[in-house]
């Protein structure tokens, strides 16, 4: 995957993990600044997700940890869980809000 291809890819995860969160109706602030994406929650916590241009990944930072994510077979795939990106933001988030989210 060459530079451009990553940020496209990144680009479509990143604006769909926003309508995600419009869609649900949950409490949760997000800001996006450059490469990084800030979801604050009520209790003020954040998940922190950002793109790392030189290893063609995604991060996300959350209070279970960090997790790196790569472009595998169509999906952005964590290399310490085997789960997907989106799957992981919803888990991160119901875990932080501490409730279950109603995702559309």
């Amino acid at each position: 995957m060459n530079e451009t291809e990553f940020h496209q890819l990144a680009d479509q995860q990143m604006q769909f993990i926003e309508e995600m969160i419009d869609d649900s109706g949950a409490d949760i602030d997000y800001e996006t600044s450059g490469n990084v994406m800030t979801l604050e929650f009520e209790d003020r916590s954040q998940i922190i997700i950002n793109r790392q241009e030189p290893m063609k990944e995604i991060w996300l930072a959350s209070r279970s940890g960090g997790f790196h994510f790569a472009y595998v077979e169509q999906q952005w795939i964590c290399s310490k869980t085997g789960l997907e990106l989106i799957a992981m933001v919803k888990q991160e988030c119901e875990k932080h809000a501490g409730e279950t989210i109603d995702w559309v």
